[in-house]
């Protein structure tokens, strides 16, 4: 029998054994769960997952390899990946490499072997908290000294945005969109693109002077990591450019948005991720069946004394999922459209985007 050989322990002195895979490091992360079936490869490289160690709540993992089109970022920035199984001979046509060696690539350790259904049980009755993926000969008390002298890092935005403007352009376009990036995903670009945008992507703290001299259709504003009250200079990038240009956000630039009206966010105490949570459209009352990823919701009391207005409301714990401004031409929704969730349910809010532009 294969010799135990890593462990994770979390701030309250739980232990969960395994083995290890991907780059073999010692780390610290918020821990979360995602009860998505599919999809690791882009969660793996979604900017959103920066500083936290996610569990799989699906068994296996890793049995259609990594394929070169499908990363949702060209650097992953993942704290850790937590699985039950994990697969290294991976069936499928297009496959050019194993999870682990991508893992172990880009310097992101993971484990598997470890009771995920238990552990994802703790994570919703405790919360999410601080946890270290560690040798195995590394002493409990050793592992709770360190979690107890970490704080997880407030710099998730600035870490993963772009560091200067790039462009993804498309053929026969119709409109120009700035997108500000937050930590995007880069199906986000493919839907604009698809839809006739050329898309320009500036760094998170891109002046409004500077995105108004690029002459967009529209504003972007991505998802990304982290605690949105953090993100400061979003927050006055939109309270600058609101009501001059239609602007779309999506999770994290939902968050923004509304801050920016003076709404109020909060952590959720285990947070949404998956691709299987219900939501209602408000406005026409049809469930929508969405993919998210966030730790944050608005908070709904503050949001009635903005000038948004509630669109979206997730069933499973009535939170609120969307909003929208009609008179600044302002909208917003916590979960992702571009994930293809329902597998169709969400593209119409790409659509309604450019319906907004070309109003303009």
């Amino acid at each position: 029998m294969k010799k135990l050989n890593k462990k994770i322990v979390l701030e309250d002195g739980e232990e969960y054994y395994g083995y290890k895979f991907g780059a073999d490091k010692e780390v610290i992360c918020e821990i979360v769960f995602n009860t998505s079936m599919v999809g690791y490869q882009e969660i793996v490289s979604d900017p959103s997952y920066t500083y936290q160690m996610v569990v799989m709540t699906y068994p296996l993992i890793g049995n259609y390899g990594i394929t070169d089109e499908d990363y949702e970022t060209k650097q992953p920035s993942i704290g850790c990946l937590v699985v039950r199984e994990y697969n290294n001979k991976p069936s499928n046509f297009r496959y050019t490499k194993i999870l682990s060696e991508y893992l172990e690539e880009n310097d992101v350790p993971g484990i598997y072997g470890i009771d995920t259904r238990k552990l994802t049980r703790s994570i919703r009755e405790k919360g999410s908290r601080k946890a270290i993926i560690t040798d195995i000969n590394t002493t409990k008390e050793e592992a709770l000294e360190k979690l107890k002298n970490y704080e997880i890092p407030k710099d998730a935005v600035s870490k993963v945005s772009c560091k200067k403007r790039w462009y993804s352009r498309t053929a026969n376009y119709k409109y120009n969109v700035v997108a500000v990036d937050c930590g995007m995903k880069l199906n986000i670009v493919r839907n604009l693109n698809k839809r006739g945008c050329n898309v320009t992507i500036v760094p998170y703290n891109m002046s409004a002077e500077d995105i108004i001299n690029l002459k967009p259709d529209g504003i972007f504003l991505s998802n990304g990591p982290g605690d949105p009250e953090d993100v400061t200079e979003v927050i006055e990038l939109v309270k600058k450019l609101k009501g001059k240009y239609p602007i779309f956000g999506i999770c994290l630039g939902h968050q923004l948005i509304s801050l920016a009206y003076g709404a109020k966010t909060y952590k959720l105490k285990f947070g949404h991720r998956g691709g299987n949570h219900p939501v209602i459209n408000l406005e026409i009352d049809k469930i929508e069946i969405t993919s998210q990823n966030h730790s944050y919701a608005v908070d709904e009391e503050s949001l009635k004394k903005t000038k948004l207005v509630p669109t979206h409301k997730n069933v499973l714990d009535n939170t609120i999922e969307g909003v929208e401004c009609k008179a600044d031409k302002v909208f917003s929704v916590q979960y992702h459209p571009e994930s293809a969730p329902g597998p169709q349910d969400s593209g119409y809010l790409f659509d309604k985007f450019i319906e907004m532009m070309k109003g303009e």
